[in-house]
């Protein structure tokens, strides 16, 4: 093995294992990854591995149960923590980073596949999933898996590839719905569209009896999610397959909010999940035009079989939400596997100029922006959207007799995790009813950082704050006990006898 190789080798390997840092070390912050975690820590405690429940009593109808299988596994085996619940995202993109490698050095040669994974890795998009709770690595690599194992298997490859397509299917069908079918159709057909001489070749894959295998493997958790929780087919494949993608505003999301973007947003999102490789590639590509070489280029990677595919692939992901409104940049993740490859090779060309000298620069900035960010984060810095300092405070402060961990009004996802489902919502009135109840000492309330000290004392007179953070504000309210307590409500009768004897005194 050469001595270029292992230095690929080490510095493809110190950017993955760097991410570690930020899998074992960020706290979740709300709400995405926080809101898987706490639903694949229920599935590990309940051990109900049909039906993921978005909380006791309702269930989680927007995915299918791949990634929380994933999750609620490494729970079991690893423990309960951060880390175990992103290392599943972790694998799925060693998973992806090997297939860009294979896919590459099949099209091309082993310096551009060496290129390619590099790039795909540090992508900020690929490397932000690798290490984060999210169904969008499942979907990925399941697409991924398809489309290089039929570029494979139409450049001549037999084996396993020619079930891995398949395989493909089924990990996207169970991490996000018919949307994968979707993603890999359109490159399959469009690529078909060009080459119709390639049509034959489909004759390769054994298309009857992968199908049977995608139902056998795919279909029995879908009949036995309907059958355990009648609608979930209308609200999955209807809701979250129709009207998400074509009403911006939907308003039959039961677990969030729709995401309303201008449509063709997804292209920014593109360049956004590529960075910093997508924003360089065109400016090579506009210098390149503004040569004349542009049209060469592009008239290249339409005329040969190999490059078109990929090209078809990088394309489809923002081809079919570019007409929705409701999107997100993960939504992009797909195309990058194939994106790599393409950028990769022009990279692993590049002989002289700035591009050929920074090309070590951006494969080390996404990596190290994020480590330094999570390092910042890891030291308290209180901007993140989490939970977790202050859950920890309650659970080292409470005593036998105080009350669970209150939140007014609603409860954030990252609080719901990291108590394991101990925290609870509460309204005013609730408030009120447990002072008076006299259940516990001391009841532990978080409301919202910037309620005044007004209208703190206009809920209860007994409160002083004991920790805040960048949303919430602690509150320990003391609740009287016994004689105290009788004393205040003696107090409060005789307050409001008095209020009712001065407003008969005055009327006419």
């Amino acid at each position: 093995m050469s001595k270029r190789f292992n230095l690929w080798l080490l510095v493809l390997a110190a950017v993955l294992i760097s991410r570690f840092i930020g899998m074992a070390f960020f706290p979740f912050a709300d709400t995405t990854e926080p809101r898987y975690a706490e639903i694949a820590r229920w599935m590990a405690e309940t051990g109900d591995w049909i039906t993921p429940w978005f909380e006791p009593g309702v269930p989680f109808w927007g995915k299918p149960p791949l990634s929380f299988w994933a999750q609620a596994a490494a729970i079991k085996v690893l423990g309960l923590s951060e880390f175990s619940l992103r290392l599943p995202s972790w694998l799925a993109t060693i998973a992806m980073v090997w297939l860009v490698w294979r896919l590459a050095r099949q099209i091309w040669d082993v310096q551009t596949a060496k290129w390619s994974s590099l790039v795909f890795a540090t992508m900020a998009l690929t490397y932000i999933s690798a290490g984060a709770v999210m169904t969008d690595s499942f979907l990925a690599l399941g697409t991924t898996l398809a489309l290089v194992s039929f570029c494979l298997v139409m450049s001549g490859e037999r084996g396993p590839w020619q079930w891995l397509f398949f395989i493909g299917v089924v990990i996207g069908l169970l991490s996000k719905g018919p949307l994968a079918v979707v993603l890999i159709g359109i490159p399959i057909v469009s690529w078909l569209l060009l080459f119709r001489q390639e049509v034959g070749s489909l004759r390769k894959l054994p298309w009857w009896r992968g199908s049977v295998l995608t139902i056998l493997l795919a279909g029995p958790w879908y009949v036995l999610a309907e059958l355990k929780t009648p609608g979930f087919l209308d609200y999955f494949i209807v809701g979250e397959h129709i009207r998400r993608f074509l009403d911006p505003g939907w308003a039959g999301d039961l677990y969030g909010s729709a995401h309303d973007q201008p449509k063709g947003m997804i292209w920014v999102f593109w360049f956004w999940a590529s960075f910093p490789w997508g924003v360089v590639a065109l400016m090579g590509l506009v210098v390149g035009w503004s040569q004349g070489r542009g049209l060469d280029v592009m008239r290249k990677a339409v005329s040969v079989s190999g490059p078109c595919f990929l090209l078809m692939s990088a394309l489809a992901p923002m081809l079919f939400f570019t007409v929705a409104g409701n999107t997100l940049w993960t939504y992009v993740l797909p195309s990058l596997p194939f994106t790599a490859p393409l950028i990769g090779r022009w990279v692993a060309k590049l002989e002289s100029g700035w591009l050929f000298r920074g090309r070590a620069v951006m494969v080390g900035l996404v990596p190290l922006l994020l480590t330094v960010f999570v390092g910042v984060a890891a030291t308290g810095w209180e901007t993140l959207k989490t939970e977790k300092k202050l859950v920890l405070f309650y659970q080292q402060t409470r005593k036998a007799d105080d009350s669970p961990l209150l939140y007014l009004d609603d409860i954030p996802f990252s609080a719901r995790f990291y108590s394991q489902g101990a925290a609870r919502e509460v309204t005013e009135e609730g408030v009120i009813d447990m002072q008076q109840q006299g259940d516990y000492r001391h009841l532990y309330l978080a409301v919202p950082r910037d309620w005044s000290a007004r209208q703190v004392a206009e809920l209860t007179g007994s409160a002083t704050r004991v920790l805040e953070n960048r949303r919430y504000q602690l509150l320990a309210i003391e609740v009287l006990q016994g004689s105290q307590q009788s004393v205040s409500v003696a107090s409060a009768v005789v307050r409001t006898c008095n209020m009712r004897f001065l407003l008969l005194w005055c009327l006419p």
